[in-house]
């Protein structure tokens, strides 16, 4: 009896190290595929990753990355002004630039999409997995789908409410300093929208922002945000009070100072505009301290 339990036990490990062997396999043999563009054996080799292993949370990271290069397609266009990645044409006679030719990604969405219903499959089996959700969002501002981005981020932003910000990150492995690191990345996110230049996301940026807000009141920077998104439109009575209440939250936040005493400024209200700055002088780095007193000079 005991030999045979003993067999058992054996076999057992053998098959579970098989199992483990597989695994790894699985997704060294895609990341080698990946990197040899031969999409034809990643197909392949997914569809027997998904019949061996069809919970497999790196399975569908595997499928969305597939999809994702896929869908991508490189373009060049001329045009007058340069973009992130740009190569700039010269006049030969007077060397000045009269044009740019820029690099950009362009997606399929149809292909895409194909990438986001298995991110999303993954996601509802692993919804602790911040990684695959990162992975989306990052994806629809790619994209340029930034409803949908706003929409994901929030989701998010409920569900790690839910799981009390127990995130785990890739192989499933808890991710340290989770909720400074998920606020981090919001910001990133707000970045993304900020930079965008376009007023008609500063309404999503107020809805991120408003979603952290709720469950973490004092949170400074998403106060900071919501007041920008006022002020750009020139509505500095609807901005000021998030800075004000930023303010009492955080005394020393010389961004939040001088944003506040910016508002002054543009409101013409002077007398508070100085007493803001005179507060950076005093609390403030000497760089700080330097350029709020050269705003006190023009202000005077």
């Amino acid at each position: 009896m005991y030999l045979k339990n003993k067999i058992r036990l054996t076999f057992l490990f053998i098959y579970l190290s098989l199992c483990a062997i597989a695994q790894q396999d699985f997704q060294k043999n895609f990341k080698e595929l990946s990197a040899k563009n031969d999409t034809a054996a990643q197909s392949k080799l997914l569809k027997e990753w998904e019949t061996a292993k069809p919970k497999d949370p790196e399975l569908y990271i595997a499928y969305f990355n597939f999809y994702v290069k896929k869908s991508s397609e490189e373009l060049i266009t001329l045009d007058e002004k340069p973009k992130k990645e740009s190569f700039q044409l010269s006049d030969t006679g007077n060397g000045k630039p009269v044009g740019y030719l820029n690099f950009s990604t362009r997606y399929r969405s149809d292909i895409l999409q194909k990438g986001f219903d298995y991110i999303d499959k993954g996601i509802t089996l692993h919804p602790g997995r911040l990684d695959m959700r990162f992975g989306k969002i990052y994806m629809l501002g790619e994209a340029e789908n930034y409803d949908m981005f706003t929409v994901v981020i929030i989701e998010t932003i409920d569900h790690g409410n839910n799981i009390k910000d127990a995130w785990l990150w890739k192989e499933a492995k808890p991710l340290e300093d989770a909720k400074q690191f998920f606020l981090s990345s919001m910001q990133d996110y707000i970045s993304t929208l900020y930079n965008t230049e376009n007023d008609d996301l500063l309404s999503n940026m107020r809805q991120i922002s408003e979603a952290i807000l709720k469950y973490n009141p004092d949170h400074v920077i998403s106060l900071a945000n919501i007041a920008l998104t006022y002020i750009i439109k020139e509505d500095y009575d609807k901005g000021l009070p998030y800075l004000l209440k930023a303010e009492k939250i955080d005394p020393k936040d010389i961004v939040v100072l001088n944003n506040i005493a910016e508002v002054y400024v543009r409101k013409k209200d002077n007398p508070n505009a100085r007493i803001y700055y005179e507060k950076i002088i005093k609390i403030g780095s000497k760089e700080e301290a330097d350029d709020a007193r050269e705003k006190l000079k023009k202000l005077n």
